[in-house]
């Protein structure tokens, strides 16, 4: 329920999904706390540590979820500790594991790890979505292949491309950005049980100096939690570049996704595309006619927040002392929470979008018509020159007659008149019908289309193929 007298934050109310907001959570958080602390006692107890039964870890396992939460709230008031507060709360609802529990380890045992896990958690949800974008924008790109359109450098018209080919573009970007997720997302290790320093000397006293039962415990934890090692070395924390990595990829896909959103605000404001427009929405409060691109705005808005935001575990990085300081903590627990919040609901609104987007071929078309008599000029000429003329002057005549024609648009705010003024040079020796017979805008679109099917075959078809089990899934949006 919503407390209108505390701030709360938008991606909670308006903008994440209840799954991703679920893996941040405060239940997820410490719910993760307990696993940690069964996997460490159990893997301790199959060592040979006697002081645990097997009683004990079956009591901490029947409560991992039983959290009282106010009761928590209330140690960590009177302990200033908020690890320490949740093994009291663990310890009050399991008597008989009360003793044992955190044996041996540091507050990075649970803190660290279950930020790797929340990480791991929290990148599978991205990882799917993006999967699925991908998937939308792949349909589009073959549905679209061969409609021919203005392409531009420097926002000015040049040489034409097709719809699908553009869209390759956007979907080339998080090709890449999936690359990077799934190499972090392979490659990330859990912290273990490393101790205060890093030395795992606690473990030492516990275990008798023997190194290879207390190698074998931190395999235990890691296969328990799901992940395949942990980290060699570290101090006291998993070094934070780790964090700094994850959100990299995070600002990766941020900037592919302003940039598909860019391109679709600029091409709803030409009028040949938009995102998808629902039956009752409202453009403008104060101009009933308005179609704004708010969904893409929004994309572009929450992306310029996650690419802003891969400097806060940069910064944390980079100024770590010595085995940990904690000027990290504070900076940590919101940056990266509300870089993954952020990225679910940038996909989110991509999905949305990629869903539906609305494209305009009559207006593609007149387009890309009114300019491509200047990109036919070479081809003119080629003709002219086979019908006998000399094509430096020729070259000569074109730019003065293409000059003179964009004058007519520009300064007279009239259509463009250059095969009309080339037809009537018998400089050309050529007919008004021969120059528009060659207007023929697929003839300039060179290999898009085909691009486009090797693009799909070769680079999209196998990560679409590798994560069948995920495809179909769309995105409805609140506001």
């Amino acid at each position: 329920m919503t407390n209108y007298d505390t701030y709360e934050s938008p991606f909670c109310t308006r903008y994440a999904s209840p799954e991703m907001q679920y893996v941040f959570s405060a239940q997820k958080k410490f719910s993760t706390f307990r696993r940690l602390w069964v996997a460490l006692a159990r893997a301790e107890m199959q060592l040979g540590l006697d002081s645990i039964t097997p009683e004990m870890v079956e009591e901490l396992e029947a409560n991992v979820d039983n959290i009282d939460f106010e009761y928590a709230e209330k140690e960590e008031k009177l302990l200033r500790h908020d690890v320490m507060a949740h093994v009291h709360t663990y310890g009050a609802c399991c008597p008989k594991a009360k003793g044992i529990i955190h044996l041996g380890a540091t507050s990075c045992y649970v803190g660290d790890n279950t930020d790797v896990i929340v990480m791991r958690d929290a990148m599978k949800i991205v990882h799917r979505k993006l999967v699925n974008v991908i998937a939308n924008l792949a349909r589009f790109a073959e549905k679209y292949k061969d409609m021919p359109c203005l392409a531009y450098t420097h926002l000015q018209p040049a040489q034409p491309t097709t719809v699908g080919k553009r869209a390759t573009l956007w979907t080339n970007e998080l090709l890449m950005d999936l690359e990077d997720l799934e190499y972090q997302m392979n490659n990330l290790k859990l912290l273990g049980q490393k101790g205060t320093t890093g030395t795992q000397a606690s473990f030492m006293e516990l275990f008798d100096g023997d190194h290879d039962r207390i190698k074998q415990l931190e395999g235990m934890i890691a296969r328990e939690m799901g992940f395949e090692k942990c980290v060699p070395v570290s101090g006291q924390t998993y070094s934070r570049k780790v964090d700094s990595r994850v959100l990299n990829v995070l600002g990766g896909i941020a900037q592919s996704c302003s940039k598909f959103s860019n391109d679709l605000r600029l091409l709803a404001h030409f009028k040949e595309m938009e995102e998808p427009f629902e039956k009752n929405q409202i453009g403008s409060s104060a101009m009933p006619y308005k179609r704004n691109p708010m969904r893409a705005e929004r994309i572009t808005s929450l992306s310029r927040y996650v690419m802003i935001d891969t400097l806060n575990p940069a910064f944390t990085a980079g100024t770590q002392w010595f085995e940990r300081t904690l000027d990290d903590s504070a900076n940590k627990r919101v940056a990266v929470a509300e870089g993954f919040l952020a990225i679910d609901a940038i996909l989110d609104i991509m999905l949305n979008v990629t869903d539906g987007i609305v494209v305009y071929p009559k207006v593609i078309r007149a387009r890309l018509m009114r300019e491509l008599p200047f990109m036919a000029t070479e081809n003119i000429m080629m003709k002219a020159v086979k019908n006998g003329g000399d094509r430096q002057e020729l070259h000569e005549k074109i730019r003065q007659h293409s000059v003179a024609a964009g004058a007519v648009i520009k300064e007279q705010g009239g259509e463009n008149d250059l095969v009309d003024r080339i037809a009537g040079d018998p400089a050309f020796m050529i007919t008004k019908e021969e120059i528009e017979a060659m207007l023929i805008p697929e003839n300039f679109t060179g290999r898009s289309a085909q691009q486009v099917e090797d693009f799909l075959a070769e680079c999209v078809k196998p990560v679409l193929d590798a994560n069948k089990d995920v495809l179909g899934e769309k995105a409805e949006l609140s506001v």
